[in-house]
């Protein structure tokens, strides 16, 4: 999804879990390894579907801390209406009927002089019997460069944005700033928009929100996951720092269409490389800052020309045994939109079979987490 179709929706903008489940001692022995357990390559064949769907109620349990990294299990939460005039909230209920399982994240885009969480919003994450947290993008730096930002230029509208949170919403939420940020990259000295700047940009707004007293926030930083950008010299200097970086996202696809671009499983679309050696797969990468992990954008594309309709079906067979391990993924959150810039379908509907083995992956209870 890339940053510039973004900006043609009315609120998008731009393209970790341990399972530490006490009845289950194997279980815990994975989250001990830590990283050790991560997968070497993106290329594993997927598993079939097991158990047929239904609303899981949300485990005891399993709770979210300060940071919103769930005590076991992972958050599942979506961007339903991705490219519609449909409202977001609308947009996501029917996601969640259709899937059978009310979502834990709330994920909404923002830019600019954008105040936000709206009302709407709010709303939503306090829905009574359906409690969501809130996760936003915001493109801080809308309309002006990274490097201006940093440069305290765009100080006005940060502190803006800090006083009505401040004042309209205390509960804890995810804020991505500038997800996505590989495709806007300039290797042009001076351009304020290099990847360096793009880090300074990031720090100066955590820091600066911080400093306005704003403790709700914990701030996401979210990547796409496109082999030329990993595969690139500057990538590295993307990352701002653990110091302002809560959690690290990343938002990926896979096709349905054999022998189609970025076709494959789950495994696949988390850590896929050409090069172990240049790239070792974004996953594999994310296991060094030590942050918990959230897929902050995930979908599977239906096939572009005709073939089978248990394609799709078949990839989403793949995620539940493949997510065993990445027990460093603590958040899933899909972004669901009939027609994305390229006309692709990543709706979990799509087909009839293609439902239903969503289906089986929302109602597993490894996704039961209780937020409120």
């Amino acid at each position: 999804m890339t940053a510039t179709a973004r900006n043609t929706t009315a609120r998008r903008t731009s393209t970790a879990r341990v399972i530490t489940r006490a009845i289950l001692p194997l279980a815990a022995t994975i989250a001990a390894l830590g990283g050790s357990i991560a997968l070497a390559g993106g290329a594993l064949a997927g598993t079939t579907p097991t158990a047929p769907a239904a609303p899981a109620k949300p485990a005891p349990n399993c709770t979210v801390d300060a940071k919103l990294v769930p005590s076991c299990n992972i958050l599942w939460g979506a961007a339903a209406g991705g490219f519609s005039d449909t409202p977001r909230d609308e947009a996501l209920r029917t996601w969640e009927q259709k899937s059978g399982r009310t979502a834990s994240v709330y994920h909404t885009y923002h830019r600019g002089d954008e105040m936000f969480p709206t009302k709407d919003e709010i709303a939503m994450a306090r829905e009574a019997g359906k409690p969501r947290i809130l996760f936003t993008n915001w493109k801080v730096g809308y309309g002006a460069k990274w490097a201006d930002v940093a440069k305290g230029k765009q100080d006005a509208r940060i502190d803006k944005l800090a006083k009505y949170i401040k004042a309209n919403y205390t509960d804890t939420f995810f804020m991505a700033i500038h997800h996505e940020p590989e495709n806007d990259v300039s290797t042009n000295t001076g351009s304020g928009m290099t990847a360096k700047d793009y880090a300074a940009m990031y720090r100066h707004t955590v820091q600066r929100m911080r400093a306005n007293g704003v403790t709700n926030v914990v701030f996401v930083m979210a990547y796409m996951n496109v082999e030329k950008w990993n595969n690139s010299s500057w990538w590295k200097d993307l990352y701002p720092g653990n110091d302002v970086v809560d959690w690290v996202g990343v938002d990926s696809y896979v096709n349905s269409q054999p022998n189609g671009y970025h076709y494959g499983d789950f495994n696949n679309l988390m850590n896929r490389t050409t090069d172990k050696n240049v790239f070792p797969g974004w996953y594999n990468w994310a296991l060094t800052t030590g942050k918990p992990i959230m897929v902050a954008e995930w979908g599977m594309y239906e096939c572009r020309t005709k073939c089978s309709p248990a394609e799709k079906a078949k990839l989403y067979g793949t995620v539940l045994q493949q997510l065993k391990a990445m027990p460093a993924i603590k958040a899933m959150v899909y972004f669901d939109t009939a027609s994305d810039q390229q006309g692709l379908d990543m709706r979990i509907d799509s087909t009839r079979e293609s439902l239903t083995a969503f289906r089986k992956v929302a109602a597993d209870p490894i996704f039961n987490v209780r937020v409120r």
